[in-house]
């Protein structure tokens, strides 16, 4: 029997439920994480609020880059598949280490955790890519839904991890150290990991269709063994840079040089329409990458504000800070099926589904209307409170505008990129994120408040400012991403093809 011959029958369906599934309990653990991680620094650790907002950013930003490298070990060392378990593998250490109650652990665990993010990150999306290889619509619909598996599971960590937290009569004491509530519910991110692999571990054989080169070949043990070398000297590094700002800024500074140097080798490679897509790929990146400086808010300024600004109760049930992070979550989660449906109905219209740029020009409308709604809170403000509706509608708008941005990057890559190099652009798209989400780390530090603030109405115009000014930020990117909606139409264009989007006649 020839290998071919070996080879399971392809069933995209079955495949893509897999990766569905890997996905909801990777972020079931991501996010549980990160809903905490602030306020803990603030909270427990005694840190300002710029301090955890740019020790945060540092973190975020390379959570974000690593997949560069996970793409080139998914693309060229041990295939997608095989580095997908690795990044599974290392994130769950990340988050034990993470749960064990000492300081010394704290930075090595953030290490850990964003080298883990890097190798697993791209590689599900690259496999997804696969499924439906170049049928552009149903492309945008399987990431629409994809997107949901991400918030599915973090809709439940964001839960229930504030919600261990909040119980400080719960502990565990094993081999003389105390694990309270924060610390085991940090501990329930390394449960979840290690469901996910369990599943993954039992229907993966769906996924052999499907993959890079080398997961077609014999695992190598000398360069398996050679890539968990190298990674564990990276989480090294990786620690430092997070705990020193000085670091962490030459470093996101690298990265940006090393984003632009990418690019320039793509367009400078390849013929000329293959240049002229690079060219709106670039320009989709740069908006995705305003979209990840207000995402950042979320874990920021946005849970801040939440402390210290909103009233922490919603239709009669106490809601913790960290837990108002979930309205995001939620809003994803019930906004991708229609919206998936919308681009189905208009595919089978006479005009064709909307244009990517269209999609992502509204999602930056989306953006500016939620901070403008944020800021416009402090005016009905009772004592420097606010009322929870505000956040409901914000992030209503917010995710809306995160449907057609984030959640259509990796369809937008999968359209725009050969297969060669699809691996290593989509890790260039996470780098320019990276670089975003660390300089919106640093833009929520500009609210950050003293140590023995004076209260809620205090801190309200700080916030105010903060919201008004990104509102006005988004609309100016919004009205510059319209007025290039021509230009990327016309980049984007397949040469001798229909419209991609275009219903097929007669």
């Amino acid at each position: 029997m020839t290998p071919a011959d070996a080879m399971p029958r392809p069933q995209p369906r079955k495949a893509f439920l897999v990766l569905f599934a890997i996905e909801i309990w990777e972020r079931f653990g991501y996010y549980g994480m990160a809903s905490l991680m602030v306020l803990y620094m603030v909270e427990r650790l005694g840190m300002g609020d710029a301090r955890a907002d740019i020790i945060w950013g540092a973190f975020s930003a390379l959570v974000y880059s690593m997949p560069m490298l996970g793409g080139y070990v998914g693309d060229r060392i041990l295939g997608a598949r095989r580095t997908l378990v690795l990044g599974a593998i290392t994130l769950g250490l990340g988050y034990v280490l993470l749960s064990v109650p000492l300081p010394s652990t704290f930075f090595p665990a953030m290490g850990l955790i964003a080298l883990g993010n890097g190798l697993f990150k791209v590689n599900p999306n690259n496999l997804a890519s696969r499924l439906y290889e170049g049928d552009h619509s149903r492309l945008d619909i399987l990431f629409t839904l994809y997107y949901t598996s991400l918030n599915i599971g973090s809709f439940v960590s964001i839960l229930l991890t504030p919600w261990i937290k909040d119980h400080p009569a719960w502990y565990l004491d094993i081999g003389g150290l105390r694990f309270d509530s924060w610390h085991l519910a940090f501990g329930l991110s390394a449960v979840g990991l290690t469901l996910g692999l369990i599943n993954y571990g039992a229907f993966q054989h769906y996924l052999r269709p499907y993959g890079t080169a080398p997961d077609f070949a014999k695992l190598n043990w000398r360069k398996l063994g050679a890539v968990i070398l190298v990674s564990l000297v990276i989480a090294f590094v990786l620690a430092q840079i997070i705990r020193y700002r000085a670091a962490a800024l030459g470093i996101v500074s690298l990265l940006l040089l090393l984003t632009a140097l990418i690019f320039v080798r793509l367009l400078r490679s390849g013929d000329a329409g293959n240049r002229r897509r690079v060219a709106a790929c670039i320009i989709f990146i740069c908006m995705s990458a305003v979209w990840a400086v207000y995402n950042q808010q979320i874990y920021t300024s946005l849970t801040l504000f939440a402390l210290r600004n909103v009233r922490h109760e919603f239709l009669g049930v106490q809601v913790s800070a960290a837990q108002f992070q979930d309205l995001n979550q939620f809003w994803l989660v019930v906004l991708a099926a229609p919206l998936a449906w919308l681009y189905h109905r208009m595919n089978r219209s006479a005009h064709g589904d909307f244009s990517m740029a269209t999609k992502y020009a509204v999602g930056l409308y989306l953006l500016a209307l939620a901070f403008f709604l944020y800021a416009a809170s402090g005016f009905s403000a009772h004592a420097g409170i606010v009322s929870p509706w505000w956040l409901v509608a914000g992030y209503a708008a917010q995710s809306l505008g995160e449907l057609l941005i984030s959640a259509l990057g990796f369809s937008m890559v999968s359209q725009l990129v050969p297969e060669r190099v699809r691996g290593i652009v989509m890790g260039a798209w996470f780098l320019a994120m990276g670089v975003s989400l660390y300089a919106g780390g640093a833009i929520a530090g500009l609210a950050h408040v003293q140590p023995g603030y004076s209260g809620a109405t205090a801190t309200l115009p700080v916030y105010m400012r903060l919201f008004g000014g990104l509102g006005i930020a988004a609309l100016i990117c919004a009205l510059a991403a319209t007025a290039a909606i021509p230009l990327l139409k016309s980049l984007s264009a397949q040469e001798g093809a229909r419209p991609a989007l275009q219903p097929a006649r007669g």
